[in-house]
Formats: C-alpha cells, sequence, structure tokens
C-alpha cells in the first residue's frame, strides 16, 4: 500500500459523523435571454467590453480596432494574426512580453459574467500573463447558471482549465483598487454566431 493510501484510509478510520450530499435538484436561476443577461452581467459587473462579430467581420482588423496600440499579440487560434504563438514559446516567460492574447472560451454564464477558458495551448501563461486578454465566444455557448456550465465542461488532453469574469483587480494594497494585480489588466469578449 502506498503512502497515500495509507493516509487516505486512516483519515476514513476517523470519521465519526457523516453526511449526505445536498439536494441540487433545486430551481436554478434562469434568463429568458442569457446572451442579453451576459452581456449586462459582463460590462457591468465583471467590469469587461463585449463586441459581438458579426460573420462579415474581419477578427483581426476587430481586434486592432479594439487594441490599436498593440505590439505583441499572442494566440494559437487559427486565422488570428499573431506575432506570437503560445504552442511555440520555449517557456511560459516568454509571454510575459505579449500585450493582447487572444484566447477561445468554450461556455459563458450569464449568472456572474465568466467564461470557461480549457487549456488548448501548450503554454497557458497566456491567459494570465498577458496585459489584456480577448476571449471569443460562440452566443450558442451562453448559458443561465454555473449549473448548466459546469455539466458543458469537458477537460482536454492538458487537464487545465478556468472560469475568467473580467480583468484581474484587487483592493488589498493600501485600499485602493488595482488592476492588473494576478492577471490581465483588460477583458474584452468577442461574441460570435
Amino acid at each position: 500500500m502506498s503512502s497515500r493510501e495509507e493516509i487516505l484510509n486512516r483519515l476514513r478510520g476517523n470519521v465519526r459523523e457523516t453526511y449526505d450530499f445536498p439536494d441540487l435538484g433545486f430551481k436554478k436561476l434562469e434568463f429568458a435571454d442569457p446572451v442579453a443577461q451576459y452581456i449586462e452581467t459582463t460590462t457591468t459587473t465583471a467590469g469587461a467590453r463585449v463586441f459581438e462579430i458579426k460573420p462579415t467581420d474581419d477578427i483581426n482588423a476587430k481586434i486592432r480596432e479594439a487594441y490599436p496600440d498593440a505590439r505583441i499579440i499572442a494566440s494559437n487560434i487559427p486565422g488570428v494574426l499573431a506575432d506570437l504563438n503560445p504552442d511555440t514559446v520555449e517557456r511560459a516567460q516568454d509571454l510575459e512580453v505579449v500585450d493582447v492574447g487572444v484566447i477561445k472560451g468554450e461556455v459563458a454564464c450569464a449568472e456572474n459574467g465568466c467564461v470557461w477558458v480549457p487549456q488548448t495551448m501548450k503554454e497557458k501563461a497566456i491567459c494570465f500573463a498577458s496585459e489584456t486578454l480577448v476571449l471569443i465566444v460562440s452566443r450558442k455557448n451562453i448559458v443561465s447558471n454555473m449549473h448548466e456550465a459546469y455539466e458543458r465542461i469537458k477537460f482536454n488532453d492538458y487537464g487545465f482549465g478556468t472560469f475568467i469574469s473580467g480583468p484581474s483587480k484587487t483592493a488589498d494594497i493600501e485600499q485602493s483598487l488595482v488592476y492588473g494585480a494576478q492577471a490581465a489588466r483588460g477583458l474584452t469578449v468577442f461574441l460570435t454566431d
């Protein structure tokens, strides 16, 4: 028996009282129009920008329009013109020069404005080291609540994913609101059809 199993068996042997899992059959929050609610929540509560992208729009022109001063754009999404690819860098630290990281979001939640971002690139640091982040999300992947979002999550070979909702911010430092303390300073969501 491994030391891990031995520790877990000792812990199990010392359980005095057990509790049933809570009933999750309660009525979940639902919105008549999850897309409209997502846009409102994201722009007001989460502090991000939302652009609706039409099929006829040039995604690269929209990225440049949103971030005209960006020097280095990083992405591994086919069709996105990028100066740096997170799949080809040698180290995660090579991504700390990125002005705009463009990544794909899998599921968006109207309840809190967050987006599930699975790791679809070698270096996940692009999600956190970029000055600003662009998340590309399909309108059909917007759900009302987190229960629905968790039902749709799929892990890939990397086995990592995270929810992102707006720019990173903290008010710990001298009680001043600071953007970009732990991750991107700004976030833009591109909603596609």
